[in-house]
């Protein structure tokens, strides 16, 4: 089974808020999801992005493929510079 991190939207219309969740690669973007790894909240300023950074480490290990936007909210808050760390270890 093919594993992504990605953004699953929650809020109303007009004021999004996002669960950073891992799923399979097949399910639809609102639909069943494995683990929540984290929050992102755009409306907010600076907008406000909250990881478990434990689980997204080690979904990140297991092979979990983060989409392109999911990757740059990681890049921002600094879990892959504490995942290549790890490694190094």
């Amino acid at each position: 089974m093919a594993v992504s991190m990605r953004l699953m939207r929650f809020g109303g219309k007009k004021s999004p808020f996002y669960r950073i969740v891992v799923s399979d690669r097949h399910a639809s973007r609102d639909g069943k999801f494995i683990d929540q790894v984290g929050t992102y909240d755009p409306k907010k300023n600076p907008a406000e992005v909250r990881f478990k950074e434990e689980k997204a480490i080690q979904w990140l290990r297991k092979g979990a493929q983060p989409t392109q936007t999911v990757r740059q909210l990681l890049i921002q808050s600094g879990v892959t510079k504490k995942l290549t760390e790890g490694k190094t270890e």
